[in-house]
Formats: structure tokens, C-alpha cells, sequence
């Protein structure tokens, strides 16, 4: 923990962040596999808040101008081939890692992928089940690890999930109040957050 950390993750004063070239060329990569629109021009913005394991204060991120948009990727169903379409794939750095378990008074820093390029692809709300989910992600996973653009071992955090959950009464056109569930890691646990979601959101109805 806390030995690869450079004075621009730390946010020296006088330092300013650099672009990683590999990152740009592997989620253009990726970005041509799954039939995306390669954006041209890139923006970077700050996004603003207080978070113990994000020393500067602030997280750099193309959230308004996404380097791929569109794409998808296709599932089988029993029912026959669906395309889950992608929203898109933007470049981000990513925080560093806040450990719980650790102690029981103190929760825990460890800054070394603090600033560590990664890719975030987001989808369209067109997942209608945890089944859907499970085989989205694997397929995906499938993918980045053809490409070699990661290993995609949940597991060491090389690929993470994060869930929005909402429902509908039968009938309705619009989705009710999202919830998000956090840094998933795993594909199986993907699937029975989902479930336990679903219904605890079905309960509160």
C-alpha cells in the first residue's frame, strides 16, 4: 500500500496532470469492437468533491464529452439475440482504495491507483433483469480481455460494476427512483445484488 504514489496523485502544488497515450488507444480500441463513434475532440473536466482517498480534491474526467458514443454489445437470451446498447465510454482517473475491514476504529488509504487512467462504459437503461446483467458483463469482459485492454479480474479491481436498479408498475412507460450500488466484484454478485434490490425496491412499492 502507499508505494507507488506521484507527486501529481498527491497534487503537489505546481503539478498538473498529463494524458496517458496507452489509455486513449486502448479505449479507442475497445471503442471500435463494440461499433462506437469515435469522438475527434476530447474535453477534461474536474469534478469537485471531498472524498478521503482522493487527494486533490477533485476528479479529472471527459463525464461532458465522452471519447466513444453509442455502441453496444449483444447477449443470447433463450428468446433469441438482444443488443445492449452503450450510452458510452469516457476516460477518467480513478481514486484510490478505502479499506473498512482493515481496523475497527479507522478505515484504511491506499493511494496507489489514486490517478490510474480507466475507462467507465455506460449503458442504456435496456436491461430488464439480473440474468441480462450477468450476461452483458461477461460478454463484456470476454471482450476487454481479446482486446487486452484489461485482465477483467473483478476480484483485483482490474474491472468493477457499478448497478443502477429502478422498476416500473406493469403498464407505466416511465422508471421510478434509481438506486446505484457501488464497486461490485463480481459478476455472480452483480446478478444477487440486483435480485435483492429489485425486491426490497418491489416491498417498498
Amino acid at each position: 500500500p502507499n508505494t507507488n504514489i506521484s507527486l501529481i496523485t498527491a497534487a503537489h502544488p505546481g503539478t498538473l496532470p498529463k494524458l496517458n497515450k496507452k489509455a486513449v488507444e486502448l479505449a479507442v480500441r475497445l471503442g471500435v469492437a463494440l461499433n462506437c463513434q469515435i469522438e475527434k475532440e476530447n474535453f477534461f473536466a474536474r469534478k469537485n468533491y471531498f472524498y478521503p482517498d482522493l487527494p486533490k480534491g477533485y476528479q479529472i474526467s471527459q463525464h461532458t464529452a465522452p471519447i466513444c458514443k453509442g455502441g453496444s454489445v449483444s447477449v443470447e437470451l433463450t428468446e433469441g439475440e438482444k443488443n445492449i446498447t452503450l450510452n458510452r465510454i469516457h476516460i477518467e482517473e480513478d481514486a484510490g482504495k478505502s479499506i473498512h475491514d482493515m481496523d475497527d476504529r479507522y478505515t484504511c488509504i491506499d493511494l496507489n491507483r489514486s490517478g490510474v487512467a480507466l475507462v467507465e462504459i455506460v449503458t442504456e437503461p435496456v436491461i430488464h433483469s439480473s440474468d441480462e446483467a450477468f450476461l452483458f458483463l461477461t460478454n463484456l469482459r470476454n471482450i476487454l480481455r481479446w482486446l487486452d485492454v484489461c485482465d477483467g479480474n473483478m476480484e483485483e479491481g482490474s474491472m468493477r460494476c457499478d448497478a443502477n436498479i429502478s422498476i416500473r408498475l406493469k403498464g407505466e412507460t416511465e422508471l421510478g427512483k434509481r438506486v446505484e450500488i457501488k464497486n461490485l466484484n463480481s459478476i455472480r454478485n452483480v446478478k444477487r445484488a440486483i435480485d435483492l434490490e429489485f425486491h426490497r425496491l418491489v416491498s417498498l412499492v
